[in-house]
């Protein structure tokens, strides 16, 4: 049987051995030291006592539960040798240096313990006591089987907050936003479970969390931490936060008009969509259309096509369980337009055509016309229609707080008329002479031309440019002798023939004047006006002051007695050979009186010439 080196050393020095086991016997109480390791680490255990001269050998032990030592290593201070014990759980873990500090590698929680640092001389046994202290730090704390959702006014399991593997056991704490959750019955439940692992005495601590959300925890976040001790004192480590989906019931029922535009016209598209505040939102809701008799059941939207301005009213949703309803009132804006006449209208010159353009809208309507895409400064109004009155009119209306809303409709007025012919000539310097045809009427009309004697056909003839219905044609003739042209103006309606004489060249005739435009037509009818106007004036003023001048006379002296008798003749008298007496100017009133009807015929002429 081998003896172990505690047992040779004591045979052959017992009394050491004497004092060694009354130590171990009597057990004096000693200071503790106290080593704190972190599990899997190397424990480093100092022999804190002094090594004394007269040293014969250390040893470690350590004590056990019932207080029985057991040794695990052993040190010579002669032969520097060190040996172990055979204990199991320390096999090949052990280590005692030379100024007998033990380490004991992989710590575990089976070693924390008390362990004896023992230094024996000849005389005396030095024991020195060290407390062993494993700290395990747990696993990041996780919320585990999370609830898929909570609601509102009903208690539900939240989840689970685990720490695992941790030594000593950890405390778990339940936080919402950064705040503690402080148990509430029948609000806040919490229930803490811990567990230890047989084998490594590490603990698993879970705590599970029930709680009755309200609506302002939708976005709320949840976390959980554990406090543990470690080897520097007391610290907490965070779960990840996580957020729950709350449920809760449908308060307020919101219906709104899809549209890109702040306004709704005939033939749009009207999208309602119908919402509720509740968490998860209504899928379906009971839409009232304005107009049919029963709600209609739909999802959250309901599309209604091409409206028409009937759809204007009041529309609302409501929940298919609840009596919860909301509306919104919809105006689709119209506007109508009626032209009449309108299309092709085709009237002869001189007539009237009575225009109107007739707005029904929504909103007030700006309308304004154009004419061959001109804009007009008023509307048209044909009182006697003119070549220069045929066109394109065009009466356009637009609302203009309604975007894309606007109307037009077209009037092609076509003005017909009979040609009509006035001809002109002018003598030019070099002695030839130039005729030309006015003509007017629409269609255009051909003009042909012929001349006396030969009755030819002229071709040689240059044309104006058609406008308004009028054009002229125009010949350059130069007669040896006295001709007659006719000119033959001819369309659809009429054919119109006029003639004209013309001189030969060597004898001189009088020019008729040429056509004024219309604008030199106007200022001489203007002229003319005028002219009438100070003659008419002139005369007038004449009169008046001609009868002053005969009252005047009258009443300055007697009338002689042959003008007082021709005045005022007896009623039955007869004077036959009774003449005009001469009057102060040495004329007879007769011959003043057809002075005076002369001269009124002469200015009654001028002023209608």
């Amino acid at each position: 049987m081998m003896e172990t080196p505690a047992a040779v050393f004591c045979a052959r020095r017992p009394l050491p051995c004497l004092l060694l086991l009354a130590v171990l016997c009597l057990r004096p109480g000693l200071g503790l030291y106290t080593v704190n390791a972190v599990y899997g680490d190397t424990i480093v255990m100092p022999c804190s006592q002094e090594v004394p001269n007269d040293l014969m050998f250390g040893k470690w032990k350590y004590e056990t539960a019932n207080a029985s030592p057991v040794f695990i290593a052993f040190r010579s201070s002669t032969k520097k040798n060190v040996q172990y014990d055979e204990v199991p759980e320390y096999k090949d873990r052990l280590s005692l240096s030379e100024n007998y500090t033990l380490s004991i590698k992989n710590a575990r929680i089976s070693d924390e313990k008390k362990f004896v640092c023992m230094l024996v001389t000849e005389d005396n046994v030095f024991e020195e006591p060290t407390l062993v202290k494993v700290f395990k730090q747990p696993t990041h704390p996780e919320i585990m089987h999370p609830a898929k959702f909570l609601e509102t006014e009903k208690l539900k399991m939240l989840g689970e907050c685990v720490a695992r593997e941790s030594y000593p056991d950890g405390n778990i704490t339940w936080y919402k936003n950064g705040n503690i959750l402080q148990p509430v019955e029948g609000v806040v439940v919490i229930s803490l479970q811990k567990t230890v692992n047989r084998s490594s005495g590490l603990f698993t601590t879970t705590s599970s969390l029930q709680y009755m959300p309200r609506k302002e925890d939708a976005n709320a976040q949840f976390t959980c931490s554990v406090t543990y001790y470690g080897p520097s004192g007391q610290e907490t480590i965070t779960s990840q936060p996580v957020v729950f989906d709350v449920h809760y019931p449908t308060e307020k029922v919101t219906i709104k008009v899809l549209s890109q535009r702040n306004t709704i016209k005939e033939g749009d598209n009207i999208t309602l969509k119908c919402s509720g505040n509740g968490n998860p939102p209504p899928r379906e809701f009971l839409f009232h259309i304005p107009g049919e008799p029963e709600a209609i059941r739909s999802s959250d939207t309901y599309v209604m096509t091409d409206v028409r301005r009937n759809a204007t009213g009041e529309y609302k949703c409501s929940l298919i369980d609840r009596h919860m309803k909301d509306s919104t009132t919809i105006t689709v804006h119209y506007l109508d337009l009626q032209l009449t006449p309108s299309g092709e209208v085709t009237k002869r010159i001189g007539d009237a055509l009575p225009v109107s353009c007739t707005i029904s809208s929504s909103r007030n309507a700006t309308v304004f016309w154009m004419k061959d895409n001109a804009r007009m400064q008023r509307s048209p109004s044909f009182l006697s229609l003119q070549y220069q009155d045929a066109g394109n009119y065009i009466c356009e209306t637009t609302l203009q707080e309604v975007e894309g809303l606007k109307k037009r409709k077209m009037l092609t007025l076509i003005v017909e008329g009979k040609p009509q012919i006035k001809m002109t000539k002018k003598t030019e310097s070099n002695k030839s002479k130039t005729i030309i045809c006015h003509v007017q009427g629409f269609p255009k009309p051909a003009v042909q031309w012929t001349i006396t004697g030969s009755g030819g056909i002229i071709n040689k003839t240059e044309e104006t440019k058609y406008v308004n219905g009028s054009f002229s044609s125009k010949i350059v003739i130069s007669p040896e002798e006295n001709v007659t042209l006719t000119c033959i103006a001819e369309n659809e309606l009429e054919r119109t023939v006029t003639s004209m004489n013309v001189s030969a060249i060597s004898i001189p005739e009088y020019d008729e004047p040429d056509e004024e435009n219309g604008d030199n037509r106007e200022k001489i009818n203007d002229q003319a006006k005028l002219i009438v106007g100070i003659v008419v004036g002139l005369l007038l003023a004449a009169l008046v002051a001609g009868i002053i001048y005969w009252v005047y006379m009258k009443k300055s002296k007697p009338l002689p007695r042959t003008v007082n008798h021709f005045l005022n003749p007896p009623s039955n008298s007869y004077s036959p050979n009774l003449c005009p007496q001469s009057d102060v100017n040495g004329k007879s009133e007769k011959e003043a009186a057809q002075n005076f009807q002369t001269l009124l015929r002469q200015e009654k002429k001028l002023l209608f010439t």
